[in-house]
């Protein structure tokens, strides 16, 4: 199955980027807002109709997602492979449903096809395929891969001479993998000062919190001792995200890292918080429930 963008879907969205650009920060939050709890509903609905998925770090990252597709990223909806597209990998492939809900909100191919999540011959995969979904930069599953390959990315920009911009977004478990270590090692010494990763910091990972696992603080210190520049953000607050993600910082070329700190579930009560909603499955009663949260707000 080939899946095939929304007509006019570029010009749609390179208007509300246009629109949000202009907005106030108030009016900009909200908008991002609603567009967030919508892709949370479409996530949702994905989730309980295959019985399978990662809601809780879907939900954790989905105000990022968010931000960065509708008000960050220069991306083309109807020209997936555009030479000068920015780049946005997501590490933690784990969270494919929130993917793949944002882009079909962002018109790269139909919502209706978000039905088929997970079911046999379907692209939509429990990890994004490239091959198989526009929009996906690179496959990822394997925890640790992304980011290396978001640093290869960004060092093709740097020597085509272009302006593109790279992004990647990782899991905080996932900064146990020492191969995220070896690429923020060059990352720096490249001066990649055109790439951005962000940690999605929910502390949680499958079975257990971080910090009991394979405690990871001080991060901060960490990611500024490999040269980066580093900065945290409140996760779930748009204002904040759309800002630190647009700032101009022509005159540094550090690469960048924010941490942006999280809560596992955002968004749902019951679901917030909850290390065995890592990848457990909401009931049709909890379903009705967390849908009725996500419209009232």
């Amino acid at each position: 199955m080939v899946l095939a963008p929304v007509p006019s879907a570029t010009a749609r969205l390179a208007g509300i980027r246009r629109e949000l650009r202009a907005a106030s920060p108030a009016e900009r939050a909200a908008r991002l807002g609603e567009l967030a709890h919508s892709i949370r509903r479409s996530d949702l609905e994905m989730i309980s109709r295959a019985g399978q998925g990662h809601i809780g770090g879907d939900y954790s990252a989905a105000d990022i997602v968010t931000v960065l597709y509708f008000a960050v990223l220069d991306v083309r909806p109807e020209e997936p492979e555009w030479a000068e597209r920015d780049r946005f990998v997501l590490s933690k492939g784990h969270a494919a449903g929130i993917l793949y809900a944002t882009l079909a909100h962002a018109g790269f191919f139909p919502e209706a096809e978000l039905a088929t999540f997970m079911e046999p011959l379907s692209p939509l995969n429990g990890h994004p395929n490239r091959r198989k979904v526009p929009g996906v930069e690179t496959n990822t599953g394997p925890l640790g891969h992304g980011f290396p390959v978001a640093v290869g990315m960004a060092v093709a920009a740097k020597l085509d001479g272009s302006s593109r911009r790279t992004f990647v977004l990782t899991g905080d478990g996932e900064l146990q993998e020492g191969s995220n270590w070896e690429a923020a090692m060059s990352a720096s010494q490249q001066r990649l000062g055109r790439l951005t990763v962000i940690v999605d910091r929910n502390r949680f990972q499958q079975g257990a919190a971080t910090e009991e696992t394979s405690g990871l603080d001080p991060l901060d210190a960490k990611w500024a001792s490999f040269g980066f520049d580093v900065r945290s953000v409140d996760g779930h607050d748009h204002e904040a995200l759309y800002q630190a993600l647009t700032e101009e910082r022509s005159a540094d070329d550090r690469p960048r890292c924010l941490i942006a700190d999280t809560i596992k579930g955002k968004g749902v009560s019951f679901i917030e918080d909850r290390v065995e909603w890592h990848h457990k499955v909401p009931t049709a009663e909890q379903t009705a429930a967390a849908f009725e949260e996500l419209t009232a707000r």
